[in-house]
């Protein structure tokens, strides 16, 4: 089947019909070409890092796994006997997790639900970033309240970025023109299939507990990585 404007589904349902190798490109308007390896999507519990294996023991009741790509922490979750529900906007990435036996798996986009409720969002691999910019983060706060039930959390990966700002004497150079510096632009290829460019935000945790308060969550970091990475849990407050 052709996917268009697919790269990530269509480098999946590459992987899985054997070929290992496959690679999907990143351009960013911050650093140089990036290269995802397709496998790395596939990992098992025990090839995870620390902050997912910790991520996916806190989760609780009724999950919707965001951007779940090609299923893996839906899989882990699966297998240990929860409900969870593995969301992604790819058509390639849903064909693929059915494929690999995801028993509950939804094409689409996070910001347009409706209708449903969880107990757990998890947003992964820094999952955080489909929110884009600031602005999209506080719309994003406040659409996902009617999806949690009262006491829910957001279980959420992102990275504080500052370090790929810092010049060699330890200062930090910053285009105070040029917004958010977690604002980041992004293009993917895969073969002939591009995403063309979209908006992902990386969010320090000080900001990201500040839109917290503002929209009613409480505001913990679980794990902070060696490179600016973080795991933070939002709990819904009781209006």
């Amino acid at each position: 089947m052709a996917y268009k404007n697919d790269p990530v589904g269509a480098a999946i349902q590459d992987y899985l019909q054997g070929d290992k190798g496959a690679t999907i490109v990143v351009e960013s308007n911050l650093t140089e070409n990036d290269e995802i390896p397709v496998a790395y999507l596939f990992r098992a519990l025990d090839e995870m890092p620390e902050l997912e294996q910790l991520a996916l023991e806190q989760c609780q009741g009724q999950v919707l796994d965001v951007g779940a790509g090609a299923g893996c922490h839906s899989l882990v979750l699966q297998q240990r006997g929860a409900h969870v529900t593995a969301l992604d906007i790819s058509e390639g990435a849903v064909d693929a997790m059915k494929q690999r036996g995801v028993q509950r798996v939804q094409q689409g986009d996070v910001f347009k639900l409706e209708g449903q409720t969880y107990d757990t969002l998890l947003l992964l691999m820094n999952g955080i970033g489909i929110a884009g910019d600031l602005e999209g983060l506080g719309r994003f706060l406040e659409h996902v309240r009617q999806l949690l039930h009262p006491g829910g959390q957001l279980l959420l990966e992102s990275s504080d970025i500052l370090y790929m700002f810092e010049e060699e004497d330890g200062s930090v150079l910053l285009d105070l023109n040029a917004g958010y510096y977690g604002e980041v632009r992004y293009n993917m290829h895969y073969k002939d299939q591009q995403t063309g460019e979209f908006n992902w935000l990386f969010i320090d945790p000080a900001i990201l507990q500040d839109y917290a308060a503002e929209y009613g969550y409480t505001f913990e970091v679980l794990y902070e990585g060696e490179y600016g990475n973080y795991l933070a849990r939002l709990i819904l407050q009781s209006a």
